[in-house]
This record gives structure tokens, sequence and C-alpha cells, in this order.
């Protein structure tokens, strides 16, 4: 396989990733958390970004956009590569290639509940095989090594078919580093409401740390989420996905201070950071859409944002983006006077 990834230099401590409660991490989204979304979010404080799912059979056969990926840079650290697939041979394949090209921590997604991932048998569907999870995790450990890979669970397909703790309990014995608990089944996608009681029940179980996720949407959510289950730290998805200030109104909760408020000027500042590392990172008109796509969620709760985003449907170029934001939000010229 050419190696063709940008090689990520190691973070001061190679070998422990930071968990704690002061330390949230950023889940992997699909579309969403590339190289310039982590970067801002680690600018914010997030402790540990994760990559968008890669498909292991696709890195393997080096199919196109998989390297697209798995671009980073020094500052990306630390990094964690989740995969999905369900065959052990493609999974251990896929960790040796990116051992060989720098990578050191990896994830398995067993929690996506998109079809077209379930249709492959991967993702939450793996959930119907334990036994099969077993030398998946043992192929991608024998690979990675004791502690550098993590596994995303879900509580099961259905109701009728739960698979903790056994599971969680036989990855610990099979050398997991962590575990990540969406508590919520396959069958549930985001409906309802996590069952944070399953993470706390999890928790007291194991002697690995657990990340918890599922309904954080604030940094508020956050710390009650870790107070009341007692996981060791947490990932923030949709929430970061909102809002990428997240980690730094978690900082702030922490420290018993105030959350600093999502006005017009605060938006601007991280929405006018987030267009800098895009056009650095992602070059072309690609970037472009993706911002197209990413503004009103920024700016969903203020007023104009409906507008905003109709207009945004018909921007072509950096210059007009930078128009309509200065339209509705003002201009950082205006905000420093």
């Amino acid at each position: 396989m050419t190696k063709v990834f940008q090689l990520p230099t190691c973070p001061s401590n190679p070998d422990t990733l930071p968990i704690g409660p002061q330390c949230p991490w950023l889940a992997p989204l699909a579309g969403y958390s590339d190289l310039p979304f982590r970067l801002l979010c680690r600018e914010y404080g997030a402790a540990v970004c994760v990559t968008e799912m890669v498909s292991a059979k696709g890195l393997v056969y080096e199919s196109p956009g998989t390297n697209e990926l798995l671009m980073t840079l020094p500052e990306d650290q630390p990094l964690v590569v989740q995969l999905f697939g369900a065959e052990a041979y493609f999974l251990g394949r896929a960790v040796e290639l990116l051992r060989e090209a720098g990578f050191g921590w990896f994830d398995l997604n067993m929690g996506c509940s998109v079809s077209k991932v379930l249709r492959q048998g991967a993702g939450a569907a793996m959930l119907g095989d334990t036994e099969n999870i077993l030398v998946v995790a043992r192929a991608m450990i024998e690979a990675a090594g004791r502690g550098r890979v993590g596994f995303k669970l879900r509580l099961g397909l259905d109701d009728t078919r739960p698979v903790l703790p056994d599971l969680a309990l036989r990855l610990e014995d099979a050398g997991a580093g962590w575990l990540t608990l969406h508590p919520r089944t396959a069958r549930q996608g985001f409906g309802g409401t996590a069952q944070w009681e399953a993470i706390a029940s999890l928790a007291q179980r194991l002697s690995i740390p657990l990340l918890a996720s599922g309904d954080l949407f604030t940094a508020a959510d956050g710390i009650a989420c870790l107070k009341s289950t007692g996981a060791s730290g947490l990932m923030y998805a949709r929430g970061a996905m909102h809002n990428p200030a997240i980690f730094a109104d978690h900082a702030s909760l922490l420290a018993g201070s105030p959350v600093e408020q999502a006005d017009g000027p605060r938006l601007r500042a991280m929405i006018s950071r987030h267009l800098q590392l895009a056009r650095a990172h992602c070059p072309g008109k690609a970037a472009l859409w993706k911002m197209r796509s990413v503004v009103p969620r920024y700016v969903r709760t203020l007023p104009g944002a409906r507008a905003l985003r109709q207009e945004l449907c018909h921007c072509n170029d950096w210059e007009e983006l930078d128009t309509l934001l200065d339209t509705y939000l003002g201009s950082p010229a205006e905000q420093n006077t």
C-alpha cells in the first residue's frame, strides 16, 4: 500500500491518552470531524479528537477518499482513528498499515446505526455476534498493542438482546484501552432518551476507563452526566457539531465560572476561525460547500438564522460568505471597536 498519509507527531506522552472529567473528547462525526473542525475544537479545549469513521476494507484496498479522512498535522494530537468493518483480517490489517504510517490510537465503531453501515454488518450490527467482536478486537489489539484500541458500544441491537456488561468485560480482558458507551440500542438510533443509568452501572464494573456519550447537547449536560454516572470522561458529538465552544464551556463550568453567551460576536469569531482553518487545509470549492452547511448549525438560535440559511444556499465564493456573515453577525472590525 502506498504510504501517503501525513505523518503525525506523537503527543508528549505517547503511551497514554488524557481521560478525565477535565479532558472532554471530540467524538467521531461523519461528514463533520475533518481536520479543520478538529483543530477548531482543540483550540476551544478538546483534549482528544477522533477521526470520522474510516472503512477498514476501504483503507486496505486504497479506496478514493480514505486518505482525506486521515489528513492530520502535528498540532492535531492526540488523535484516535476510528475504523469500521466486521472482518478481523481487514480490521487487523488496517491497524497495521496505520501503525506503519505513524498513527498510535484506534477505535472500533460498534455504535453507528446508519442503514448503509448496518447493511455491511458493521457498526451497531456487530452487536448481534459478540463472538466475532472478540475475534476482531483481538486482531486489532494484536496489531496496535494492549491499551491502544477503544471500542464504542451501544446497549445491544434492541431491548431483547442486551450485550452488557458481559461484552464490555470480555473486551477489557482482551486488552481494550477504554470503552465508550452510547446508552441506546441500535434500533433506537437517536430516538428516545439516552439511559445514563446504564453508563453508571457499567462504570462500576470496569477497571479501564469508560467514556460517556449520548444526549450531551450542552456543557451543562456533560457535567450532569459525569456527576450522575461516575464515568471516567466523555465525548461530545452533536453538542460539538452545533457549538465547538462546548469544550470551553465545559472548562468554565468545571471551574465554577459562568458560560460565555453564544451571541453574535462570539459566533462571528468562531465562524471566522473555522473559515480560516477550512481555507488553509481544504482549499477549493469543497471547503466552501461544507461551510455553507456548517454555518446554519452555529447560528440556529439567533434571530435571522432562517434568512441567513436561505441566502447561504446561493453563496458561491468566500467574499460573498464574509459579506453575509458581516450582515447578520457584524464584522470583526466592528466587534473590536
